[in-house]
């Protein structure tokens, strides 16, 4: 169980990690906290916003704030699965005598930026699974373990901006923690923008932590204890997104098609722990958990025929499921 000590630590670690990245990152406070969240809960993070809102410069800022290993790739249609995960070559010793041996490709790493994800073929996309889940890798019949903490951030445009791009399967799109969506700047943070990216100084980051240290606190984040009502409440929420269950609200049997997968719970409970700790709390209750329902679920719910043809938004699905969920009583 985590204990006042870890908590401290793990509150102070958040907050300089916060305050880090708003030096370069404007506007975003939610979005940032979102990001956090991810990566101390040990998930990976999906980022979608029209170009130019500042996706990438987010996930580079969170590598530059932490002490850790960062590559980038950049999906194109010509990506193969093997410039993300590597390739076996034939090698030659001193003595002239052929090998074989593994080169490691750019998802060797610590943090990885998969900018424009959609923009590459299904094939290249599904490249990325099993090291987004497993932590580790497979090619030519041996498994590599893949650095720990070990997170991936993805970009890509919204949906309806598809000329150009492979949607993204719902296998895949289960596997990310959260999907979080970039709001267009208004003039205040535009006139912001404009002042920190045209003049001549720029923000000097401050490297906050460590590989190790961001283990520990991820082992903080789980130790978390979570009422058996809180778990009920989870679980609840989940359900309520189901059309064929007896616990699925009024709008999810009209507007879906399928809800929530049992990783939504994980999000969830997992979320909830990082919100707990950063409330001062040890132990997760309801409102934790409904404090991140929206960026848990939003993309793990399929709309009908009906909901595409009404442009139903899973986000407002999610708050009235959350509004009509009430916390369970032991």
């Amino acid at each position: 169980m985590a204990n006042e000590d870890g908590r401290e630590r793990f509150q102070r670690a958040f907050s300089s990690l916060r305050e880090e990245m708003q030096k370069v990152v404007v506007s975003y406070a939610d979005v940032i906290d979102d990001v956090l969240t991810g990566f101390f809960a040990g998930g990976n993070i999906l980022i979608e916003s029209a170009p130019g809102l500042g996706k990438t410069l987010i996930a580079k800022t969170l590598a530059d704030v932490l002490d850790l290993n960062h590559k980038r790739i950049q999906f194109t249609p010509d990506l193969m699965p093997s410039d993300i995960l590597g390739t076996t070559i034939v090698s030659e010793s001193e003595g002239g005598k052929r090998y074989f041996e593994f080169q490691r490709g750019p998802v060797f790493t610590n943090i990885l930026l998969a900018d424009e994800i959609t923009r590459a073929t299904p094939k290249t996309q599904s490249a990325l699974l099993e090291a987004m889940q497993e932590r580790m890798v497979s090619v030519g019949g041996k498994s590599y373990e893949l650095d720990r903490p070990y997170f991936v951030m993805a970009t890509m445009s919204p949906e309806d901006d598809s000329e150009g791009t492979y949607h993204l399967p719902e296998a895949q799109l289960d596997r990310f923690f959260f999907k979080l969506k970039l709001p267009k700047p208004g003039i205040d943070t535009l006139q912001t923008i404009s002042q920190r990216t045209t003049g001549r100084s720029r923000a000097g980051l401050r490297r906050v932590l460590t590989g190790p240290e961001a283990l520990e606190l991820q082992r903080s984040v789980r130790a978390v204890r979570v009422p058996e009502a809180s778990e009920r409440h989870a679980v609840s929420l989940v359900l309520g997104t189901h059309p064929e269950s007896r616990e699925a609200r009024t709008a999810s049997k009209q507007y879906l098609r399928y809800g929530s997968s049992p990783r939504g719970i994980q999000a969830l409970i997992l979320g909830g722990k990082v919100r707990a700790l950063l409330d001062g709390q040890l132990e997760v209750s309801p409102r934790h958990i409904d404090g991140v329902a929206r960026q848990a679920l939003n993309h793990r719910l399929i709309l009908n025929f009906e909901g595409q043809a009404e442009g139903v938004r899973t986000e407002d699905l999610i708050q009235e499921v959350v509004r009509e969920t009430a916390p369970a009583v032991n």
